[in-house]
């Protein structure tokens, strides 16, 4: 890109002019390439004019020159942390080995040249994805969005009436808090053979094209947990949730004229933000981005969700996370916290680390009294740091509003429920202790209206 060579051949002090040109642009929100001959004056003018949006990434972000991310040494840090973490990786290693396999068993698993796709992007803020923080190169306008559709109208809705023909439409099933209609497509033969014969012909290569610096080639991704949603005025929304792979998709089938509302909400980027698809198109996206189906009021949209592995990278982070989130939920608090500390080991910056590290501790406060204070206060440490990092996250604004009630800091419990409703204004669980709150702070006609 002109950019690029201009960097080449430009010393040093005007590098980092050139840098610190191109963030200043990227952080009030103008992600288009701009002519090097015009850069200087289009920041300036946005240095005056525009304010800094509210990326990912708080005060221990990035700066106009760039971010700083570190390269994971491995072998370093076994060392550090002992045997068990080296165990700890290892049987990550064996899990993701299997998962893989598993994943060629029902979705499709082949070479194929990588396919360049139009597709506008969608930056994800100044904090890196959970796992290969590193590869992932900066500015990170990693969601990516179709601007021509990877299946015609007429396919998808071919997709539909074969999922139709498969009970999608009378089945449901839970996700967070809410119930889904839809179902696993690892359960429909049908659906999942137009599913993939999808990702073969176009999917996979686009996806491949749009993240060569993870992406080997074709042949590595795995589609590795794929479901058909249906949202309606009963179904109507998924919870604000980050997927469960290195990368995401969420592709659309039904026409935007079937429903009313409806679209992707990623929450750093607001609900003013929304991210909209007629029949056909398609997001990918680091599956580390929080993001929620967004309300629909009236008529039918379906959608064809899919995380995303890739056979020749493991997921260190997520996959001590997700091992650490069954420990908590067996009861060892301990075994639990310990994963998320190793998971924040190799990523400093993993937002949902640092929060369910400080999950684990509030909890421990609550059956360990002798070390309630002590588990508490680094609790709030922990979920602060959080926030710094993703200062718009409802669920880590919600936990700050429990921690801060068990310390008796009833005012600050207030503000973060009211903060976490500011971007969530759906969550019945929050609305509820915001009411309580209100209600001890004497404002009762805002508790009512809860």
């Amino acid at each position: 890109r002109a950019l690029a060579l201009v960097c080449l051949l430009q010393p040093a002090a005007a590098q980092d002019a050139v840098l610190s040109d191109k963030m200043a642009l990227w952080q009030r929100g103008l992600h288009e390439e701009v002519p090097a001959h015009s850069l200087s004056s289009w920041a300036r003018h946005a240095r005056t004019s525009l304010p800094v949006l509210r990326h990912r990434g708080g005060s221990s972000g990035c700066g106009e020159t760039g971010c700083d991310v570190n390269v994971v040494d491995y072998a370093a840090l076994s060392r550090k942390l002992g045997p068990e973490f080296a165990a700890a990786l290892a049987e990550n290693a064996k899990e993701h080995k299997e998962d893989c396999r598993k994943s060629c068993e029902k979705f499709y698993c082949g070479a194929a040249a990588s396919k360049p796709w139009k597709t506008r992007s969608i930056s994800m803020g100044s904090v890196p994805p959970e796992d290969f923080a590193n590869e992932f190169e900066f500015p990170l306008d990693l969601i990516k969005v179709t601007e021509e559709p990877v299946v015609s109208a007429a396919e998808a809705a071919k997709a539909i009436e074969i999922a139709r023909s498969e009970n999608v439409d009378i089945n449901e099933y839970t996700s967070g808090k809410y119930r889904l209609g839809g179902d696993w497509l690892a359960k429909m033969d049908k659906t999942r053979a137009w599913f993939n014969d999808a990702l073969e012909a176009r999917i996979f290569p686009a996806i491949a094209a749009s993240f060569p610096e993870v992406v080997t080639n074709v042949s590595t991704l795995r589609a590795h947990s794929v479901a058909m949603l249906k949202y309606n005025a009963t179904h109507p929304r998924t919870d604000v949730h980050i997927d469960n792979g290195v990368l995401a998709l969420t592709l659309a089938l039904s026409p935007q004229d079937d429903y009313v509302g409806g679209g992707t909400f990623f929450e750093h980027l607001g609900e003013d933000a929304l991210v909209e698809m007629d029949a056909g198109h398609a997001t990918w996206r680091p599956g580390s981005v929080r993001h929620g189906g967004h309300r629909v009021s009236k008529g039918e949209r379906y959608i064809i969700g899919a995380f995303l592995l890739l056979e020749d990278r493991v997921e260190h982070v997520r996959r001590l996370k997700n091992r650490g989130a069954k420990l908590r939920g067996a009861g060892d608090l301990a075994g639990a916290a310990k994963l998320f500390e190793w998971a924040l080991a190799i990523n400093p910056k993993c937002a949902t680390c640092l929060k369910d590290w400080s999950e684990a501790l509030s909890a421990r406060a609550d059956v360990e009294p002798g070390r309630r204070e002590e588990d508490l206060s680094d609790a709030e440490t922990h979920l602060r740091a959080a926030l710094d990092l993703l200062p718009s996250d409802s669920d880590a604004l919600f936990s700050l509003g429990v921690l801060l009630s068990k310390r008796g800091d009833a005012a600050g419990a207030l503000a973060a429920y009211e903060a976490s409703a500011d971007v969530n204004a759906d969550d019945v669980e929050l609305l509820y202790n915001l009411a309580v709150k209100l209600g001890e702070a004497g404002r009762r006609e805002e508790e009512a209206s809860m």
